[in-house]
């Protein structure tokens, strides 16, 4: 079974696969006595026992106190992904710093981790999967698998996480492949890249946004800071000083007209002739046919 195959779209969770035993962890376990082979691997551990991944791809650990607070009353929910010590070593012996001696690294989870270490947890659940740790391309596939569905992944970690894959597997299709992601979705990652130092800059903080932001990394780079700006200005346009509209003014009553007010009309009913002509006297045409249409629907 190809590596790629061990790892498939969502490696960070999978069950640990039966791996070759190299020769140098054979000579390790020679010079040890420690076996290659047989051992169930712990379900928990205590928490000096993790060391977090040099390869994670979240730079800055954020809302670590509610997370920490969520552990201390719910506990642990779901198991760290982790490698032995030796298998990382094997495949990264020059990247020690910061492991002090603890016998598992942290391959996804390294903020749950610093969340436990906050909150004065003991022991963690892992979950052993040594295969997660061959290379350091796997290693940071692992970490952006378990990732790209997560909101708190800042958006220029992952595109530089992106870029690195890029790099090593060759095209923006191949990582699309390998994480399950459409070359699209890639390519529009990658678009952050792009950006002036000071537009990078912007969107981190937040002040730039990321959908207008991926818009304005296709842009040639002296193009950018203009459309930024009309970016952050459609957002948080600028505040106007406006004028108090002054109060209406009052209407005044209206007078009573002569045209307007009612009309009291004396006919003297000696024939229909008398009644036409005492009505066609006082009303006005416009009234008179009124008064003929209402007739004519009583008849």
């Amino acid at each position: 079974m190809s590596k790629a195959d061990k790892l498939g779209v969502s490696s960070s969770f999978a069950r640990a696969q039966p791996v070759g035993v190299s020769s140098r962890r054979t000579a390790i376990a020679e010079a040890t006595g420690a076996p290659t082979s047989g051992v169930v691997p712990p379900s928990e551990v205590p928490i000096e026992a993790l060391a977090h991944n040099p390869f994670n791809l979240r730079e800055d650990l954020t809302e670590l106190e509610e997370l920490a607070a969520s552990l201390t009353v719910r506990g642990q929910l779901q198991p760290l992904a982790v490698a032995t010590r030796m298998a990382f070593m094997e495949a990264h012996p020059g990247n020690a710093d910061g492991l002090g001696r603890a016998p598992y690294v942290v391959i996804d989870g390294n903020r749950r981790l610093a969340a436990a270490q906050r909150a004065g947890l003991r022991t963690m659940q892992i979950h052993v999967n040594d295969s997660l740790a061959s290379s350091a391309a796997d290693i940071l596939e692992s970490a952006l698998i378990a990732n790209v569905h997560r909101v708190d992944v800042a958006p220029m970690d992952q595109a530089r996480a992106l870029q690195e894959l890029v790099e090593v597997h060759g095209s923006q299709a191949q990582v699309a492949k390998r994480l399950g992601k459409t070359p699209a979705w890639v390519s529009q990652r990658l678009t952050l890249l792009n950006l002036t130092p000071e537009l990078q800059d912007k969107v981190e903080t937040g002040e730039l946004k990321v959908e207008p932001a991926r818009r304005i990394g296709r842009l040639p780079q002296e193009d950018q800071a203009t459309a930024a700006e009309e970016a952050v200005n459609a957002v948080n346009p600028p505040r106007q000083r406006t004028r108090p509209t002054p109060p209406p003014a009052p209407t005044p009553e209206p007078h009573p007209s002569p045209t307007t007010s009612p009309r009291r009309i004396t006919i003297a009913a000696d024939s229909p002739d008398t009644i036409a002509d005492a009505l066609t006297a006082h009303l006005t045409p416009d009234d008179l046919k009124a008064v003929t249409e209402l007739l004519l629907t009583r008849i």
